[in-house]
């Protein structure tokens, strides 16, 4: 794992209570807000503000990847 940002403690209660609902440790839970979020946020503006090109094949944020993960969702 690189680098691991620290919750403020309004995100940590927010995400305590999404985790509460989900009925599942809010490592998980937070892993599920992530995968999540490419359904929700602008992918184009995601892969223009890119940094790191050389991950675009396995990048959350690639519509090709997206297919993939709700095919394996509907499986």
């Amino acid at each position: 794992m690189s680098y691991t940002p620290e919750l403020t403690y309004q995100h940590s209660c927010t995400l305590r209570r999404i985790a509460w609902a989900l009925e599942m440790p809010m490592t998980k839970a937070m892993g599920k807000v992530f995968e999540y979020l490419p359904n929700i946020l602008d992918r184009k503006q995601i892969c223009e503000g890119c940094r790191d090109k050389s991950k675009c094949e396995e990048c959350a944020f690639n519509s090709h990847n997206q297919k993939q993960r709700e095919k394996e969702v509907i499986a």
